[in-house]
C-alpha cells in the first residue's frame, strides 16, 4: 500500500458534512468545520467564584468555561513555617473538589492581601473560613504597619507630608519575607507542578489581589497612591529577582504567569493582564505586551476584562460590555493581536440570555487554540499485525497555541458501541507547535500571516491479536491524566466522549463497503458534558 493525499478515485460521495474519495487501498475524508464556539480545555472564558460567597450556578460548568481562577490565601495553605506540602495539597483538595469530574482546570494564585485597609478593604468574615477578604499573613510575618491613610469617601490613599519618608514595616518588608516566600514557592512547586488539575500558575503573592501593585515590584511604572516611588513603601527592592528565581526553579512543567509585561524581563513567564480592553491601559498593558514579541508562542497570555472601572465603567455587566459593537471590536482586536488564551470577568454573567450567548460565542471562538482537521487519509483495510497508514492535516484558526504537548491518539472503535478497542499514541506529534496565524489586521479582521497547515503522517503496526471485523478509525487528543479524550477538533464528525470518527476500516478479511459514517451518528460537541480526567 502507498500513502498519498491525491489518489485515483473509484467512488466519490459528497454530503452536507463530508467528502470521501476511495481507492482499492486508501480512503481520504474531508469533514466540514464545526462553526459554533464550544468548550475546550485550557482556553476561552475563565471563571471565578469567591468560595462561600458566590453561589455556583446549577448549569456549572459554564457553556464555555473549562478553567476557573482560585485565589489561595497564604495562611490557609501554609501558616507555620513548619507546615509541609501536605497542607497545600489538603487545602487544594478542599477548594478544588470535583473539578476533574467536569473536565475543569484550575489557575491558582496565592495572595496575602485582598484590599488594604487604607483602600477600604474589609476584614475576613470569621464565619467563612475560606473568605478571601482581609489580610492573610502567616505566622512569623508581622502584618504591615505604615503611614497610609484612606482618602475620605474614596478608595484612594495618601501619606501626610511629615511621613513622606516613612517606610512600611512588617509584611512584605519584613526581613524574613524573602526567605519565607522562597520556601513557600518551593512547596507550591512540589504540590502543583504535577497536579493534573492545574492549568497555569499565576505568580501573585505581592500586592492587592496578588496583582503586583501596592506595593510594586519595580519602579518602571509610577505608584498608585503617590507621585514618586519610595523604596520600602511603594516598591520592594530585590523582590522581582527573588520571585523570578523561585518560580523558575519550582515550576518545570506548569506555565507561570505574571501581572505586568514590563517586569521579569529576565524570565520566560506568561502574562495575566487584568485590565483587557481598557483604553487607559493601552500603554501599560497592550503596548508592553507587544514588546514581548513571540513570547505568546510558548507562554500563555490571559487575564480578565474588568468592566467596573475606567472607560468600561459605563457598562453595568459583562453582557453590556460585549453588546456594545465598538467595545466588542476593541476586545476582539486585542485578543487576536496579543494571541490571548483566556479571559475572566464572566462570573455573574447571565448565560440564559440568548443575545449574550451569541456575543460570548464570538469571544470564546477567538480566544486560544481552535484545531480544524483537514484531509484525512487512511488504509482502507489492514491485517492484524499489519501496517496502518494514516495522514491528516490540522490548522489552528484560533489565537494561541495549546501550551502542553498532550498526546494524539489514532484509535479503532467498535463499529456498534463506539467504544475504543485499540489505540496508538503518535510519538513525535507536538500539538504545542500547531500555531495560529500572526500579525492581525484590524481592517480585514484576519491574520496577514495565515496559520500554517500541519501534516501528520503515521505508519502504525496494528495489534496482531486484534480480531477481524469492521471498525471505526478515530482521532483524539488525550489528557495525560487518565489518557482519555479531552481536546476536541472543530469538526462536525464527533462522538460523545471525545473521539472524532473518520470512517469505517476493515481488519483482516473484512470488507467495509462504504467507509462513510452516517452523519446521524454524530454528536454535537457543545452538548457533550461527559468528558473528565483522572486525579492521581
Amino acid at each position: 500500500m502507498t500513502l498519498g493525499r491525491y489518489i485515483k478515485s473509484i467512488a466519490i460521495m459528497s454530503f452536507a458534512t463530508v467528502t470521501i474519495s476511495c481507492s482499492n487501498d486508501m480512503v481520504t475524508v474531508s469533514y466540514d468545520e464545526y462553526e459554533p464556539a464550544f468548550r475546550n480545555p485550557m482556553k476561552g472564558l475563565r471563571e471565578f467564584f469567591a468560595p462561600g460567597i458566590d453561589p455556583v450556578r446549577d448549569e456549572y460548568p459554564y457553556p464555555y468555561g473549562t478553567m476557573t481562577k482560585e485565589y489561595m490565601q497564604w495562611n490557609m495553605i501554609e501558616d507555620s513555617p513548619e507546615d509541609g506540602v501536605d497542607k497545600i495539597i489538603a487545602y487544594s483538595n478542599h477548594r478544588w473538589a470535583g473539578v476533574e469530574d467536569i473536565n475543569m482546570k484550575v489557575i491558582p494564585r496565592v495572595y496575602l492581601v485582598w484590599v488594604e485597609p487604607w483602600h477600604g478593604g474589609k476584614p475576613k468574615n470569621p464565619d467563612n473560613p475560606d473568605d478571601l477578604n482581609g489580610w492573610h499573613w502567616p505566622q512569623g510575618i508581622p502584618p504591615e504597619t505604615g503611614p497610609y491613610k484612606q482618602i475620605p469617601n474614596s478608595v484612594g490613599a495618601y501619606v501626610e507630608e511629615k511621613d513622606k519618608a516613612t517606610p512600611i514595616t512588617g509584611g512584605y518588608f519584613d526581613p524574613s519575607f524573602p526567605e519565607r516566600v522562597t520556601k513557600l514557592v518551593e512547596k507550591l512547586g512540589e504540590a502543583w507542578d504535577n497536579d493534573p488539575r492545574v492549568a497555569y500558575v499565576e505568580m501573585g503573592i505581592i500586592g492587592e489581589w496578588g496583582e503586583h501593585h501596592d506595593p510594586d515590584l519595580s519602579t518602571y511604572w509610577p505608584p498608585h497612591d503617590e507621585p514618586e516611588h519610595v523604596a520600602g513603601r511603594t516598591w520592594i527592592p530585590g523582590m522581582e529577582k527573588v520571585l523570578g528565581d523561585a518560580f523558575s526553579k519550582a515550576f518545570k512543567n506548569k506555565k507561570v504567569m505574571v501581572r505586568y509585561a514590563y517586569e521579569f524581563k529576565d524570565y520566560e513567564f506568561g502574562i495575566y493582564w487584568d485590565s483587557w480592553s481598557q483604553p487607559e491601559e493601552i500603554v501599560r498593558g497592550y503596548e508592553e505586551m507587544k514588546k514581548l514579541g513571540d513570547r505568546w508562542k510558548t507562554q500563555p497570555i490571559g487575564g480578565e476584562i474588568t468592566w467596573n472601572w475606567g472607560s468600561l465603567a459605563k457598562f453595568r455587566s459583562f453582557e453590556e460590555t460585549l453588546a456594545d459593537d465598538e467595545t466588542m471590536d476593541y476586545i476582539l482586536w486585542q485578543i487576536r493581536d496579543l494571541h490571548c488564551n483566556h479571559l475572566g470577568g464572566i462570573t455573574w454573567a447571565d448565560f440564559t440570555d440568548p443575545e449574550f450567548m451569541k456575543d460570548a460565542a464570538v469571544v470564546q471562538k477567538a480566544m486560544g487554540y481552535r484545531f480544524v482537521l483537514g484531509d484525512i487519509s487512511y488504509s482502507r483495510n489492514v491485517a492484524a499485525g499489519g501496517r496502518l497508514n494514516v495522514s491528516f492535516d490540522v490548522v489552528n484558526t484560533g489565537s494561541s497555541p495549546f501550551y502542553y504537548d498532550w498526546p494524539v491518539e489514532i484509535a479503532l472503535l467498535d463499529a456498534q458501541t463506539h467504544e475504543k478497542v485499540w489505540g496508538h499514541v503518535c510519538e513525535d506529534v507536538q500539538i504545542s507547535q500547531w500555531m495560529p496565524g500572526d500579525d492581525w489586521s484590524r481592517e480585514t479582521k484576519a491574520y496577514t500571516s495565515p496559520a500554517p497547515v500541519n501534516n501528520i503522517s503515521e505508519k502504525i503496526v496494528i495489534d496482531k491479536n486484534l480480531p477481524d471485523g469492521k471498525y471505526i478509525l478515530a482521532i483524539g487528543i488525550l489528557d495525560p491524566a487518565g489518557m482519555k479524550p479531552s481536546v476536541r477538533f472543530a469538526n462536525e464528525n464527533y462522538f460523545e466522549g471525545g473521539y472524532h470518527p473518520v470512517g469505517y476500516i476493515g481488519v483482516g478479511d473484512t470488507e467495509i463497503g462504504s467507509p462513510e459514517i452516517p452523519e446521524d451518528l454524530f454528536f454535537d460537541i457543545q452538548s457533550d458534558k461527559t468528558l473528565s480526567y483522572t486525579l492521581e
